[in-house]
């Protein structure tokens, strides 16, 4: 079994005092006509800085470190987790993945709910406290191998549920589909998508309409993954730069994509409270980690040209962004479907905006399967 070694938090008082040095020198957008969807507004992020100016960041440490962390070397990587141990030894264990542009950080409220399991929320290679893989691209069924190592491996968990979303919802399927022996059931509220080439061959108008309606969406808001997956360095060297363009750049999705009301930029805090944005900005700002998260998008992360199907029980829960996915799709490819909904609140960030939500649904899933 590989070695895990304690983690603590700890960014040191100098870096703090450069993060304000810069914050204090924010130079706000000056005024000009803008279209709504032009990117972040510039009224909130100047209101979100002044915020991360007065962040209490020891209080925050304190909180991510009330979680026990570890670090394990996999692969040529070394991950880092945290690893939420229930008081009931034979409690079933539940991998919690995230996307980007979140952190583990964002998915901790979601596991603080569930201390009926043993929860494992790990930071993808290249992100927050995880270092990037030393060589070779960042590929999905990479993550997953690496995913399904530290379960198995690394905390030894014969068998497991696993959840993801954004670029860990196919991390999550490739997971169920490649290793089902090891997986008791996967939650769902990132849908399968069936791969590029598969889509010339759907026929039912429900199913079309579906990935014409997101083609139609990412032509107009696809602009960061173009540009992540094409010039990631040049954009990473501003980043990693100017703490107000990080937040622009990350609090922009974080409204954008969560269930919030479009006409209003602070809407996404009725979701994500603002301490949770500034403690994402400030993992990416002090990891310098924000280059290595766009390694996805820019090393081939896309669907594999062939997804395993899932044999294994699945629990889908469609989030608010795919209101309108096929329950066709779901069924073709989860083949033991113990449920199906269309959620009436949460968006891409799921489990981070409807917490409580979803661990209900977790327990449900497990419950049905004789294994809570």
């Amino acid at each position: 079994m590989t070695l895990t070694r304690p983690f603590t938090i700890h960014v040191p008082d100098a870096e703090i005092a450069d993060l304000h040095a810069r914050l204090d020198r924010f130079r706000p957008l000056p005024d000009s006509p803008r279209r709504p969807d032009a990117g972040m507004n510039a009224a909130y992020l100047a209101d979100l800085v002044a915020s991360w100016r007065r962040f209490d960041w020891r209080k925050r440490e304190a909180w991510l470190n009330a979680h026990p962390q570890f670090l394990a070397d996999i692969d040529d990587a070394t991950v880092h987790f945290a690893h939420l141990r229930s008081q009931r030894e034979d409690a079933p264990a539940l991998l919690v993945m995230h996307g980007w542009p979140h952190t583990f950080a964002l998915q901790l409220d979601f596991a603080d709910l569930l201390p009926d399991f043993h929860v494992v929320v790990p930071s993808f290679p290249g992100f927050g406290y995880s270092t990037p893989y030393a060589a070779g691209p960042m590929t999905e069924v990479r993550l997953a191998a690496t995913m399904h190592a530290l379960m198995t491996d690394v905390l030894g968990y014969e068998r497991y549920f696993t959840y993801g979303e954004d670029v860990s919802a196919n991390v999550n399927d490739l997971i169920a589909g490649t290793y089902p022996e090891s997986v008791s059931g996967i939650l769902v509220t990132h849908s399968h998508f069936p791969a590029q080439a598969e889509r010339p061959s759907l026929t039912a108008p429900d199913e079309i309409a579906f990935f014409e309606r997101l083609d139609r969406w990412g032509g107009a808001n696809g602009g960061y993954g173009h540009i992540q997956a094409t010039r990631p360095d040049t954009l990473a060297a501003a980043l990693n730069d100017s703490p107000a363009g990080l937040l622009a750049w990350l609090g922009e999705k974080l409204a954008e994509w969560s269930d919030t009301p479009g006409d209003d930029p602070a809407g996404v805090e009725r979701r994500l409270s603002r301490e949770r944005i500034l403690t994402e900005a400030m993992i990416y700002w002090t990891t310098q980690s924000i280059g290595s998260s766009f390694r996805p998008y820019y090393e081939g992360a896309d669907q594999p040209d062939v997804m395993p199907v899932v044999e294994v029980p699945a629990s889908v829960h469609i989030q608010r962004h795919e209101w309108d996915y096929p329950e066709s799709l779901a069924r073709r490819f989860y083949r033991d479907l113990r449920a199906f909904e269309r959620l009436e609140e949460g968006g891409h960030f799921t489990v981070a905006e409807v917490p409580q939500v979803m661990a209900e649904r977790m327990r449900v899933f497990a419950q049905g399967l004789g294994v809570s």
